[in-house]
């Protein structure tokens, strides 16, 4: 009897351009700006960061810029443990949904400044942006999330967006 074969391991690259709209260039110029940018839903009042262009849950255009906070509140994680050869933080970290305030929707990105087993939902934190000279239109320029130093927030203000 022959064993089925169960895995394979095999290299594979993507890569691809990616073109962006007229909310997300909008949204990526702000963040060159050291500004982070919303648009928000005319019909819900959710702030959708990044802007879409249009509202995902009414299904109506989105025009009205919002200017958003760089801090937030962790709503939910992920501690990373395997590596990767694009992120080069040290392993183990987190990934992190934060909703940021102002926003109506988390925003996902990377925390550091603390150990793995030290983050908790309802976490205060704040972006840490790289230098100034070295600020462009791309999600990079924030280089990640720090603890801020604040009360935690409470379960109501988020529990929603777990």
């Amino acid at each position: 009897m022959v064993e089925p074969v169960k895995s394979i391991v095999t290299p594979i690259r993507l890569e691809y351009d990616y073109t962006p709209g007229r909310a997300t260039s909008r949204f990526l110029r702000g963040i060159a700006q050291h500004r982070i940018l919303g648009q928000e839903c005319p019909s819900c009042l959710k702030v959708y960061v990044p802007a879409r262009g249009s509202c995902p849950r009414c299904a109506v255009p989105t025009e009205r810029e919002v200017d958003v906070q760089d801090s937030g509140t962790v709503v939910t994680f992920s501690i990373v443990r395997v590596p990767s050869e694009n992120i080069h933080f040290e392993l183990p970290y987190a990934c992190a949904s934060i909703l940021l305030d102002g926003a109506g929707i988390p925003f996902f990105h990377v925390l550091q400044g603390l150990a793995p087993e030290e983050v908790r939902m309802g976490m205060r934190v704040k972006a840490r942006w790289v230098p100034t000279e070295k600020l462009g239109p791309t999600i990079a320029s924030i280089e990640c999330f720090v603890p801020s130093g604040e009360p935690d927030a409470a379960l109501e203000t988020y529990g929603e967006h777990t």
